[in-house]
This record gives C-alpha cells, sequence and structure tokens, in this order.
C-alpha cells in the first residue's frame, strides 16, 4: 500500500523526552533567575520558573509528545522543572558565580 503512516513514539521515548525538557529548561530558568537579579530573596527569582513551566504544555502538545495532561502530568512536569532550578540556583548563589 503506498499510504504512509505515521508512528508514534514509544511510551519509553515520550517519557525520556519530556524528563529531558523539563531538566533543561529547569536549569535555564535558573541561570535566567540568576541574571535577572543576584539577591536570593528577590521574589523576580521565580518569575523565569513559572515562564519555564509554562512554557512546556504548548511544546509538548505542539510536538505531538503528549495530547491530554492529566493532574499527574502536571505535577510531574512542574514538579522536575522546580527540582532543577532550585538545585541549579543554590550551587549558582552558594558559589558565587559571576557571569
Amino acid at each position: 500500500m503506498a499510504t504512509d503512516t505515521v508512528e508514534r513514539p514509544s511510551a519509553h521515548i515520550r517519557g525520556i523526552t519530556v524528563t529531558a525538557l523539563s531538566a533543561l529548561l529547569g536549569i535555564a530558568a535558573a541561570f535566567g533567575s540568576y541574571l535577572t537579579t543576584t539577591d536570593p530573596n528577590a521574589t523576580a527569582v521565580v518569575y523565569a520558573l513559572f515562564v519555564a513551566i509554562a512554557v512546556q504544555f504548548p511544546v509538548l502538545r505542539f510536538t505531538g509528545l503528549k495530547e491530554e495532561f492529566s493532574a499527574k502530568d502536571y505535577l510531574y512536569v512542574a514538579f522536575m522543572t522546580f527540582a532543577l532550578w532550585f538545585v541549579c540556583l543554590t550551587i549558582l548563589f552558594t558559589a558565587g558565580v559571576s557571569l
């Protein structure tokens, strides 16, 4: 038959991609927060985190990795992004890195 079918990525590959995307955006948000302000007590530090979390859902829908999100998916993406953001930002602030 001459019709081509597009195969969806397996569940394992989708899981790895979602985890990698949330981890990389968490690290990028930490650098963005650090560049925004060098005061760890400023509320502007969390703005980059919120943007990084909000950007992921349309990207995952657009790429076709996830069509529907459950509460578990939202919590997983938010937690993974937060965890990497927090760890990376803590290292940046305590090490006294100058960018």
